[in-house]
């Protein structure tokens, strides 16, 4: 059986009871990162004095989780207790083991998630924004057209958005949210349950104003608000398809809300 278990995003005392007992009775472990998932091991052996048995780690990431499925059997998985960690938080929120899981439902055998820590949901607790509903974005694109593209996509957002960002990009992210809206307010959180977490919120002028002086490392996470037009409906195919507007603009419009390639769209128009 495969059991996905969310590991710390920084302070160890977040492990849980289950979690422990799901690598107490592993056999195998799938890891992001095997150094980083004996470490965690390590750690948690010292200070509970646990022994872990299992001395089974093989290597399973976005780069190479194609070819490690291909390789295995149903019947290995039905063999053995697997665990699957990320090196951090969540499996499948930004993390891999989708395919894991996906794999499982396609074959019809039995997984378990153990839930626990995840940055997204601890940041938009710590953000004080009363709305029921966000969008999480993961990381933009690093830079060019894909990069605005997304970050439009975020601000023009109906519900509260949530990023991740490095330290190098963070301050190239608070200029260009400063540039389209100064006054949307938003909330930064850096270093999410470790020594140096620290958090803020504010207007985006004035978050830009503030960081020009403040220490950007670590990892951090940004929230959003709606932007002022938010209480409106969004926008529509209908809606689009009703404007007078040549095709080729019209495909563009249409193919940034469905996502469908503008050359499918635009000839379907001018047939």
């Amino acid at each position: 059986m495969l059991t996905l278990a969310p590991t710390p995003i920084g302070n160890l005392e977040d492990i849980s009871f289950r979690v422990i007992r799901a690598f107490e009775s592993a056999e195998l472990f799938f890891c992001e990162d095997t150094r980083v998932t004996k470490k965690l091991l390590n750690l948690l052996s010292e200070k509970h004095d646990i022994t872990f048995k299992c001395d089974d780690f093989r290597s399973l990431h976005h780069h190479n989780q194609d070819k490690v499925l291909k390789e295995l059997t149903p019947e290995f998985f039905e063999s053995k207790n697997i665990v699957y960690v990320s090196d951090a938080g969540m499996p499948c929120i930004s993390d891999p083991g989708a395919k894991l899981v996906e794999y499982c439902i396609d074959h019809s055998l039995e997984y378990d998630v153990i839930p626990g820590a995840n940055a997204v949901l601890t940041a938009y607790a710590m953000s004080g924004f009363d709305s029921a509903e966000f969008t999480f974005f993961a990381f933009l694109a690093h830079k060019g057209a894909e990069r605005k593209d997304k970050l439009d996509m975020v601000m023009n957002n109906q519900n509260i958005s949530i990023l991740y960002e490095s330290p190098h990009r963070l301050a190239k992210l608070l200029e260009e949210i400063k540039n389209i809206d100064e006054n949307r307010e938003i909330f930064l959180v850096k270093e999410l349950t470790k020594m140096h977490q620290n958090y803020y919120k504010d207007t985006a002028l004035n978050i830009f104003e503030q960081f020009k002086n403040e220490n950007i490392k670590g990892e951090w996470v940004v929230v959003i608000d709606k932007g002022q037009n938010s209480s409106g409906k969004a926008i529509t195919v209908e809606d689009i398809n009703d404007l007078k507007l040549p095709p080729k603009q019209k495909a563009k419009l249409l193919s940034k809300l469905t996502g469908k390639s503008t050359k499918e769209i635009y000839d379907s128009l001018i047939n």
